[in-house]
């Protein structure tokens, strides 16, 4: 397991960044296939749990905010939300007057979730990028912290929380294998590579280090969130699209959010740094 999650994270990992630092198409595509497999995972998940998600919706939609947020000149992106939440709306008030499901507001709210989180939200990887300053070097740190915070906090967990440091479990009905010392050493792990990542890159060593801690605190809750669904649904993975390391959507459940994250970030604290 170990093995495959390393060759997969030595293709995957370089093939992100590199597109990163391209932008463009190079990162549009990439990054879009991954939403709309994701996208695609999520709605197999929930019809586990009886909620038919009409893919020929959720997919667009995500598609379409997606594109939105790339191309923010254009000024897409709440129209193409609006439409898209009240489409759903319609249809799933369609699906209970005619009898064929009586859970359509659960229904309407699921597929509310999946187009915000992966077109809204995954649209950030594009603001990111899409930065007047440093945008890939802000994407680059936001990838490497959070991948680090991942492989620290497995890391630590695996061979150190018990034999040395002990092992108390950080969430025990979410996430058995995930320990507090894990949780710590991922925290440690992904600002320490933020750090370095902002000295190679020139990025505000301040503000990347801060970055570096908000991603590796708060990606554990995105990760949660879809384990609390693989749960419910009685999954180990979303999918098997990435040996060793599950589906799409466990591999951005947290990356969503740290990229997010970053954003705002740099947004709102960038021009305390910027150069005179």
């Amino acid at each position: 397991m170990f093995t495959q999650r390393l060759i997969v994270a030595l293709i995957v990992g370089p093939v992100m960044l590199t597109a990163a630092y391209l932008g463009g198409w190079y990162y549009f595509i990439p990054v879009s296939l991954l939403m709309l497999v994701a996208g695609w995972e999520y709605a197999n998940m929930m019809r586990v749990l009886d909620h038919k998600l009409p893919l020929w919706l959720l997919l667009p939609a995500i598609a379409l905010l997606l594109f939105a947020a790339w191309r923010p000149e254009l000024n897409l992106s709440n129209v193409v939300l609006f439409i898209s939440l009240f489409a759903g709306l319609i249809y799933c008030l369609t699906l209970f007057e005619r009898g064929i499901t009586y859970d359509a507001a659960l229904d309407w709210f699921a597929l509310v979730v999946g187009i915000v989180l992966l077109g809204w939200v995954g649209g950030h990887f594009f603001l990111l990028r899409g930065l007047p300053q440093q945008g890939w070097q802000w994407t680059v740190l936001a990838l490497v912290s959070i991948w680090s915070a991942d492989v620290a906090a497995y890391g630590v967990g695996k061979w150190l929380a018990g034999s040395v440091l002990g092992r108390h479990a950080l969430s025990p009905r979410l996430s058995p294998k995930k320990t507090v010392e894990g949780y710590v050493g991922g925290i440690i792990g992904g600002t320490a590579v933020a750090l370095i990542t902002a000295s190679v890159l020139d990025l505000p060593l301040l503000l990347a280090g801060l970055a570096g801690l908000l991603v590796s605190v708060f990606g554990l809750f995105g990760d949660l969130s879809i384990s609390m669904l693989k749960r419910e649904a009685g999954l180990k993975d979303s999918g098997k699209i990435f040996p060793g390391h599950g589906g799409a959507l466990d591999r951005s459940d947290s990356l969503i959010w740290a990229i997010a994250i970053v954003y705002y970030l740099v947004l709102f604290l960038g021009p305390l740094f910027s150069q005179p």
